[in-house]
């Protein structure tokens, strides 16, 4: 019979890895991170950088969420 019990945050701290830890962070960036990319920086009214990394993108998602009030 299985548990329901519910994982702590605490145990799945490790499944958040900063990006520059990612080991394919220094490929291209995904298309589905370049579309929502161009997304918040039209909202934030910045510019994106086509030619930034899985990682770098990812940062910069974080940047222009806070910028523009989505995501977390």
């Amino acid at each position: 019979m299985m548990s329901n019990a519910r994982v702590s945050d605490d145990q799945n701290s490790n499944m958040i890895k900063d990006p520059d830890e990612w080991k394919t962070g220094d490929e291209e960036m995904t298309g589905a991170q370049r579309s929502y990319l161009q997304t918040l920086a039209d909202e934030a009214g910045e510019e994106v950088d086509p030619d930034l990394t899985k990682a770098e993108a990812s940062k910069r998602i974080e940047e222009l969420q806070q910028k523009t009030g989505r995501g977390v």
